[in-house]
């Protein structure tokens, strides 16, 4: 398998995002740097990885349940890309996640992150407790 995707790479005199042109008019999943999930049909790409999706769905992930939020058509400028891949259609009919509204995803997050930061709440409160303090994640260049 390695060996046909390094070969496959070798024998393409394209380089950097060039190879998207391959992935043009195809289903795919893209991972945003703040931590959304798109899916769509790319119909676009340019020098700087900018993308161009049609019929794009956001799907969100909390536990074994997932939610579809349609967003129609979506501009993705390129340094936002952390993941690309095609969606194999035969997989994707097999997820072993169950799919449930909007609403009902929505809300699910909604408790997840609250209960993330309550998580958080307590930590701070120990460790403070004991004369230390939790720096913030500042790791992320996208907090503007």
């Amino acid at each position: 398998m390695c060996s046909q995707v390094i070969n496959s790479i070798m024998s393409n005199p394209l380089e950097g995002t060039a190879h998207l042109l391959h992935e043009l008019d195809k289903k795919l999943m893209v991972l945003l740097r703040d931590g959304r999930t798109l899916i769509g049909y790319l119909r676009s790409v340019d020098q700087f990885a900018n993308l161009v999706l049609h019929c794009t769905i956001e799907r969100i992930h909390v536990g074994k349940e997932y939610g579809d939020i349609s967003r129609g058509v979506f501009i993705v400028r390129g340094e936002n890309v952390v993941l690309l891949g095609e969606i194999d259609p035969a997989k994707e009919a097999e997820l072993p996640l169950t799919q449930v509204s909007v609403d009902d995803i929505l809300d699910a997050q909604r408790r997840e992150q609250e209960s993330r930061q309550d998580k958080q709440k307590l930590l701070s409160k120990a460790l403070k407790e004991r004369g230390l303090n939790l720096m913030p994640d500042l790791s992320h260049d996208d907090m503007f």
